[in-house]
């Protein structure tokens, strides 16, 4: 065991486990303000998306209950029942910048729209 080699080793084998503990309650330290956060924003009203990947509107959620449903509206009229725990996170509203849409060519002043068959010529005349 006097050989300088093990000591090394053994010297970085602590070093490497104290490394990993420190590591890992800095994350769970983290993941565990993540999960309070999300708790206080799933309110009914806020939008979520669930671990399907289906977004959706919250309806009703007992924040004290978790093994209760959180009820879910998918669609207008549409509310669904989902685990507590499948709701992956609350999405933040996006603020949409006002911008001013391209205006329509037209002739004449008045806009034109095509039929089915006159964009079908069109496009096979420029390709």
């Amino acid at each position: 065991m006097s050989d300088p080699s093990s000591i090394i080793l053994l010297v970085l084998a602590g070093a490497l486990l104290v490394f990993m503990m420190f590591n890992s309650r800095k994350r769970m330290k983290k993941m565990k303000e993540e999960q309070e956060a999300k708790q206080s924003q799933t309110v009914p009203g806020a939008e979520v998306l669930l671990q399907s990947g289906i977004f959706g509107t919250i309806v009703s959620y007992d924040p004290e209950n978790l093994d209760a449903p959180a009820e879910v509206e998918i669609a207008p009229g549409v509310v669904i029942k989902a685990h507590s725990q499948a709701i992956l996170r609350v999405i933040e509203p996006v603020e949409q910048e006002s911008f001013d849409a391209p205006a329509i060519e037209s002739i004449n002043d008045e806009a034109t729209i095509e039929s089915t068959e006159e964009t079908r010529r069109r496009l096979e005349n420029n390709g």
